[in-house]
C-alpha cells in the first residue's frame, strides 16, 4: 500500500491556473517581462541598490490565525550543551509543527471545492488521500517574479486602517486602480491596513467584530482582470462581518473553484502601503509542499 501511495503522488507538477513561466535554455525560470537579448542589463544590475521590503508576517507560537486549521508550535528539540562533539562543538535545532495555512501563505487550488468540485470542475474525491492532492497542491505553483499592483483601498478612504467588518466594493477597487494599469498574469494586493492590527490578537482575528476585505462582486471584480494571485492582510483575504466568523467564503469559491486564481492570506502589507508604492517588484514562492493545500510563504516586495 505504501508503494501504491508513492507512486501516486509522483507526477509533474501541473498548471494550476497559469502557464508555467518561460524558462531560459539552462532551464531556469526567466522574471515575467525581464529582457533576454544579447546585451541587456543583467538582472542584478538592475536590482541593485533597491528597496527590499519583506510582506510576511513573523511566525511565533500564539500568533493569530484562523481557528480552521492547526496552530503552529516550534520548540527547540537540541539545545547547546545536549550533545558535545570532541572538538568542542555543539548543535542546536528544532521542531516545527504547522497547519499550511499559518502565518502568511497561499492557497493552493485544492483548499476549497464546490459542491465537491475543485477548479476545472474536477471532482476533489479522486484527487485525494492521506497524502494530500495528487493535483492541485501548493506544489503546483509556479514561483512568481514579476510586477505587482498595490490597491490601497484604506487610503482611498482616508484612513489607515479600514473598519472591522468593513466590505470593500468593486467601486472602492475602482477608485484604489485610478491610473494604474492591471494587466493579466499579474499580481493585485489589497492595502486595508489590518496588518497594523497584528499585534491585537483577537481583533486581528474578527471573531466579534468581523474584518475587512473583498466582498463577492468586488472578488469578481478581482477575477475579471485575470490576475496570477491576489493578496492581502488579513486571515481570510476576504470579508467577514461581524459576528459571523469563516461560515461562508464566496470570494474564495470565485477565486480559487471558479476562476483558479491563487490567494495570499496574512500579509505583511503595513511597511509597503507607508511607502505609497502602487506598483512593485514581486517575489512569491511558497514552499513546494507536494500535495498540500496551502503553504508558508515570505514574499519579497522590490521598489523601483
Amino acid at each position: 500500500m505504501q508503494g501504491l501511495d508513492q507512486d501516486r503522488h509522483v507526477l509533474l507538477p501541473a498548471p494550476s491556473g497559469r502557464s508555467t513561466p518561460p524558462t531560459t535554455p539552462n532551464g531556469s525560470a526567466v522574471a515575467h517581462g525581464a529582457a533576454t537579448s544579447d546585451g541587456a542589463v543583467t538582472p542584478w544590475e538592475a536590482l541593485r541598490g533597491r528597496q527590499v521590503i519583506d510582506l510576511a508576517q513573523p511566525m511565533r507560537r500564539g500568533m493569530p490565525q484562523s481557528p480552521n486549521h492547526p496552530p503552529y508550535r516550534m520548540a527547540l528539540e537540541r539545545r547547546h550543551g545536549d550533545m558535545n562533539r570532541p572538538d568542542g562543538g555543539s548543535a542546536a535545532n528544532e521542531l516545527i509543527v504547522t497547519g499550511g495555512h499559518v502565518g502568511t501563505h497561499v492557497d493552493a487550488l485544492s483548499h476549497v471545492s464546490q459542491d465537491g468540485l475543485l477548479h476545472g470542475g474536477r471532482p476533489a474525491g479522486p484527487l485525494q488521500s492521506h497524502l494530500g492532492f495528487s493535483d492541485l497542491g501548493i506544489d503546483t505553483f509556479p514561483p512568481y517574479l514579476g510586477r505587482a499592483v498595490v490597491l490601497d483601498v484604506a487610503r482611498v478612504h482616508g484612513v489607515d486602517v479600514l473598519p472591522a467588518g468593513y466590505a470593500i466594493t468593486p467601486d472602492d477597487l475602482d477608485r484604489a486602480a485610478s491610473g494604474l494599469t492591471l494587466a493579466p498574469g499579474e499580481v493585485i494586493l489589497i492595502g486595508t491596513g489590518w496588518s497594523r492590527r497584528w499585534s491585537e490578537h483577537d481583533a486581528f482575528i474578527g471573531v466579534r467584530d468581523g474584518t475587512p476585505g473583498p466582498d463577492e462582486a468586488a472578488a469578481h471584480w478581482l477575477a475579471a482582470h485575470s490576475p496570477a494571485a491576489v493578496g492581502a492582510e488579513t486571515i481570510a483575504f476576504e470579508h467577514i462581518p461581524a459576528g459571523r466568523g469563516h461560515a461562508v467564503l464566496p470570494a474564495h469559491r470565485v477565486l480559487l473553484v471558479e476562476h483558479g486564481i491563487h490567494i495570499v492570506e496574512t500579509m505583511n502589507l503595513d511597511p509597503l502601503l507607508a511607502t505609497g508604492a502602487r506598483e512593485i517588484l514581486l517575489v512569491l514562492n511558497p514552499l513546494p509542499l507536494v500535495g498540500a493545500t496551502g503553504a508558508p510563504v515570505r514574499p519579497l516586495a522590490v521598489l523601483a
